[in-house]
């Protein structure tokens, strides 16, 4: 019975594999076809995961789960913008170790790259904040970040603009032991409100650019939708506006999501990201272009890493793709900590504050009842 079941199992892996590689071919087939003029991607978190990006809602590598233990309202406050006006050190802590300069576009990002290079990329929508989109060399007017980036920062009193270079150092200088996470202040005269990456945060407008650029979506002959979950909107219901009889629409993610799969024309490529491009970019006869475009990476990534320690180079193997689950679970537990500790900073710090305060509070009430006895330092009255 197990070894029937276990038979079973192989053929069917066997038979998916078969079909995954057929559906691929004729992918490759219309992306090389006069019908194919015009690519629309639309990016989630599993196209960063590679690169050592843990996403959000994974109940394991997830940073969501993860953030649920420590003192926090509710994991999701630390990208709240009334959490973050009353304390930024969770949102700082975790921009210290999702900060784009440490980690390498992945094979995925390289092959919209390509998409551009031969004229058939029409737009790419990101949920993803890393901008490792820009940093694969993907043209910025064909980026669309749905929910912001750490491109750019400004004040979020003012909107101020604030330096990136100095945004840096902030945010990835080193710190004594002890020492709490610094925080970016508006230099404006009479400002000084606190400065936030334009990533947008819960209780924040979208970008005008992501509502202006929707009907990108009208114009596609083909849908690419990547490591998505589908289950943010208005972002998740993009998928829904591809026009039902001109645009094809394939899902490339390591499980089912949305309607994808209910039209007819609709192609479900179930598996890692970077594999399934890789196998596609074999089948386009773009495999040697995609190295080449991926190797560039490596270089940019070192180049960043180096500029960001204040070192002339980076170490060697840095910005290797391929992290499995187990790394990303370290990666998610460093990132929790990290806040943890920082918070426990915190609010130690409150603690002190407030036994000094009570400590001037006793003895100005000993003080004035000394005074009202007519005993003072100078005695009698």
């Amino acid at each position: 019975m197990g070894n029937n079941q276990v038979s079973s199992s192989k053929g069917n892996t066997v038979k998916a594999q078969s079909q995954r590689s057929k559906d691929i071919e004729k992918l490759a087939e219309y992306i090389k076809s006069d019908k194919c003029k015009n690519v629309v991607l639309m990016l989630g978190a599993g196209v960063s995961t590679s690169a050592g990006i843990p996403d959000f809602r994974s109940p394991k590598t997830g940073l969501y789960s993860n953030l649920a233990r420590l003192n926090l309202p509710r994991p999701e406050a630390v990208f709240e913008i009334r959490f973050f006006r009353s304390n930024p050190v969770p949102f700082y802590t975790l921009a210290a170790e999702l900060y784009p300069s440490s980690f390498r576009p992945t094979p995925t990002h390289s092959f919209i790259k390509l998409l551009s290079m031969h004229n058939l990329l029409h737009m790419c929508f990101t949920q993803n904040i890393d901008t490792l989109e820009r940093r694969a060399g993907v043209p910025t007017d064909k980026i669309v970040e749905a929910h912001g980036s750490f491109a750019t920062q400004r004040c979020i009193d003012c909107r101020t603009p604030f330096d990136d270079d100095e945004m840096r150092d902030i945010v990835l200088g080193e710190r004594t032991p002890g020492e709490e996470v610094r925080i970016p202040k508006c230099k404006r005269e009479k400002c000084g409100g606190l400065v936030k990456p334009d990533i947008v945060f819960f209780g924040e407008s979208l970008p005008d650019r992501f509502i202006k650029t929707i009907p990108a979506i009208g114009d596609a002959d083909l849908l690419l939708i990547i490591g998505t979950s589908l289950t943010v909107h208005p972002f998740a219901s993009l998928a829904g506006m591809a026009d039902r009889k001109t645009c094809q629409r394939v899902l490339i993610n390591l499980e089912r999501v949305g309607d994808i799969g209910r039209r007819p024309e609709d192609v479900v490529l179930l598996g890692e990201c970077d594999t399934i491009i890789r196998e596609l970019c074999v089948a386009l006869g773009w495999e040697e272009e995609l190295d080449q475009a991926w190797a560039e990476t490596a270089l940019k990534t070192t180049q960043a890493k180096a500029e960001a320690k204040g070192e002339s180079e980076g170490a060697e193997g840095e910005g290797e793709v391929g992290k499995g689950e187990d790394v990303l679970e370290k990666e998610v537990d460093k990132i929790t900590d990290a806040i943890g500790k920082q918070l426990n900073l915190t609010e130690d710090r409150k603690q002190d504050l407030a036994k000094d305060n009570l400590s001037v509070t006793v003895e100005e009430k000993t003080s004035s009842a000394e005074v009202a006895s007519g005993e003072g330092s100078s005695g009698k009255l």
